[in-house]
Order: structure tokens, then C-alpha cells, then sequence
């Protein structure tokens, strides 16, 4: 254990080189609160590759009353960026999924079995920031029998499990992956967020951690805090980032 302490203690940047891939962000233009244009796609894809990034699973909003996006929009986007980025001799492997917001479509968007995943047929699916669904285990079902390995984006984030670390455990005992937020362990949404972040390392309940990035500022936020301890800790655990 002296050894992380020194690591600590010096304040060493973690080299997110060794994770190969971020699997949650959203870089292609103008579909979500994402990126706005083409040209902030690239910006950030520069700073992902200046991270040490060798590759980016880029998730875009599908959400029935804010982002009706279909795979079609997505995978087309994603063209575009790739498009770009061979105009400008940019080297990284771009792929696209998306992530799923968890509303009254998406149990019938799951029956067509026609959702975007990656890696392993996983797929990506948020909830709300206000109430538990009272039918979660139901699309965690459903998602399953349909041949899908459900991944939790940002669990850390609803306010309503912070008092409930077993509620992780009843997830992770149903077969749902955990996929945290990078940008959680900087307090960038609320120091609750973070210290949940920090208990969910703790336990070793994170199967996955992702940027989450909106924007380039995301991105130099993230370079900015490297040297944090919990982004140390979360690297030392078996993260699935590196079999995508």
C-alpha cells in the first residue's frame, strides 16, 4: 500500500492511455446537448486523443420527448465525423451506440431488438434524475431476454440511491453493469455525487467509467484533475474499457 500513498502524495496524473477506450460521450453534432457542429466534434476528439484515448464509443440521447434520434441519425452522424476526421488526418477509431433514456418507449424500442450496443451487446441506458422507475427490474428483464447485457450510465448521479449503497448490489445481482461518470470524483455535479462516486471505487462496484463528455470544457476539466486519488483507485480496478 506505500506505494499508492506515494503516488498520492506526489500527485501523479493517471494515464488514462491504459483504459483504450471511453464509452460514454457525446461528440456527434447537432442531435443532442452534445456537440453543436462539426467543428466542436473534432475539437473534442483531439482533446480525447490528447488524453491518450485510442478509441471513443460516442453515445448520443435517444429520448422520446427531447431526442428522438434512430439509429439511422446516429450511425449517419457518425459518417460525418469519420468523414472529418480522414480530412484532417486525425488517427482514432470512432465507433457509436447510444444511450437510452429509460421512458414509456423504450420497452417497445427493446422488442425490436434493433437497439445500438457495443462491445459485447451491451447497452447503454439512463434513468431519471427524480424518482426510481417502479418498473426497472421489468426493462432489465427484457433487455436480457432480448440478448442485451444492460450497462447503468452514471448510477452515482440519482439522488435517490445515495442513502442506499445495497441498492448497487441488488442491480449488480441482476446482471446490470456499472458504467461511472470520470467527472463525478471532480465534484462537477454535486459533492453527494462525488462521494458516492468515491464509495462505489471503495466497494468495487464500477464495471466501466466514462467521460461523459458534453464539450471540449468536459474534456480540459477531466485533464485538469488526473492527479485526483479516487482516479488512481478507479484504474486499479478491473474495468471492462479495455475489451472494447
Amino acid at each position: 500500500m506505500h506505494w499508492l500513498k506515494n503516488i498520492f502524495s506526489k500527485k501523479e496524473k493517471v494515464n488514462l492511455e491504459l483504459l483504450c477506450c471511453d464509452m460514454h460521450s457525446h461528440l456527434i453534432p447537432g442531435i443532442d446537448d452534445g456537440a453543436k457542429d462539426l467543428e466542436q466534434s473534432i475539437e473534442m476528439i483531439r482533446a480525447f486523443k490528447e488524453l491518450g484515448y485510442k478509441k471513443i464509443i460516442t453515445t448520443p440521447h435517444i429520448m422520446s420527448d427531447y431526442y428522438k434520434n434512430t439509429p439511422d441519425i446516429i450511425l449517419n452522424g457518425l459518417e460525418k465525423v469519420k468523414n472529418e476526421l480522414t480530412k484532417n488526418h486525425i488517427e482514432i477509431e470512432v465507433e457509436a451506440a447510444a444511450e437510452y433514456y429509460l421512458d414509456e418507449n423504450f420497452e417497445e424500442k427493446i422488442k425490436t431488438k434493433k437497439l445500438l450496443s457495443f462491445g459485447k451487446n451491451y447497452v447503454l441506458f439512463e434513468l431519471s434524475m427524480f424518482s426510481e422507475p417502479p418498473h426497472l427490474a421489468n426493462v432489465i428483464f427484457e433487455l436480457q431476454v432480448a440478448g442485451y447485457t444492460p450497462v447503468l450510465a452514471h448510477p452515482e448521479r440519482y439522488p435517490y440511491w445515495h442513502k442506499n449503497i445495497d441498492q448497487y448490489d441488488e442491480l449488480r445481482s441482476k446482471g446490470v453493469l456499472l458504467q461511472l461518470n470520470l467527472l463525478s470524483l471532480t465534484g462537477a455535479y454535486s459533492a453527494e455525487v462525488k462521494k458516492t462516486a468515491q464509495k462505489l471505487i471503495d466497494f468495487q462496484k464500477i464495471d466501466f467509467c466514462g467521460s461523459d463528455a458534453h464539450s471540449k470544457f468536459h474534456l480540459q476539466l477531466l485533464s485538469e484533475n488526473l492527479h485526483l486519488p479516487y482516479l488512481h483507485k478507479l484504474m486499479a480496478l478491473e474495468l471492462l474499457n479495455k475489451t472494447l
